[in-house]
């Protein structure tokens, strides 16, 4: 089992030795520390805490510095899957994670907050195709239509309906990874990755 955290940079493509574009996503990586390993005897449960970005050190109290061995942006505890017990050996606390742990050809999960898109009808939010462009229907091409019956008195619960749309975690898996810099700490992973420029996206693989 691999992980570890990064920011997402951009979206280009790129050509293998037969020619083929694949359309991939930057992730740059930034070393990380593991900081702590939960085990099932103290613990309840098997994961592995990592921290990484270098941060203020007044901006984290006493005891998460104490903690965490110094002042860091983000951390993120990664669960082992159960019945992995080799996993745990290969990471000790204090030992340094960077993007050499991946490999060309791997097969990794994204997850990563997407983009935050506002307040949408039920179009855009729900794939609705509203109604008919003609015979009448003025004002109302793009509206959500019946919300229930008269009965029950009531909106039903879960109802598709306007509202906030995006912001929300979201988890891409079977992405392969195309080409691993070291030097530079980058990841090409070959599709699509969620958030914006910038976004935190942990990276993690079986």
């Amino acid at each position: 089992m691999k992980f570890i955290l990064g920011t997402k940079e951009h979206m280009t493509q790129v050509f293998d030795t037969d020619g083929v574009a694949h359309p991939v996503t930057i992730l740059r990586v930034t070393p990380a520390k593991v900081t702590q390993v939960k085990t099932v005897e103290k613990d309840g449960y098997e994961a592995v805490q990592i921290a990484s970005g270098d941060q203020k050190p007044h901006r984290v109290n006493k005891a998460q510095r104490g903690h965490l061995g110094g002042a860091f942006k983000n951390v993120m505890e990664f669960k082992v899957r159960k019945g992995v017990k080799e996993v745990l050996p290969t990471f000790e606390k204090d030992a340094s994670i960077d993007a050499s742990i991946f490999e060309k050809g791997d097969v990794v999960t994204v997850s990563a907050i997407s983009k935050g898109k506002g307040f949408q009808g039920v179009v855009k939010r729900h794939g609705f195709r509203g109604g008919p462009g003609s015979h009448g229907m003025k004002h109302t091409l793009r509206t959500p239509g019946s919300i229930g019956a008269t009965g029950p008195q009531r909106v039903f619960k879960g109802l598709r309906m306007a509202g906030r749309m995006g912001g929300d975690r979201i988890t891409v898996k079977n992405l392969k990874v195309i080409a691993v810099n070291v030097e530079e700490n980058i990841i090409l992973v070959r599709g699509a990755v969620p958030g914006r420029r910038g976004t935190l996206v942990e990276v993690r693989s079986v």
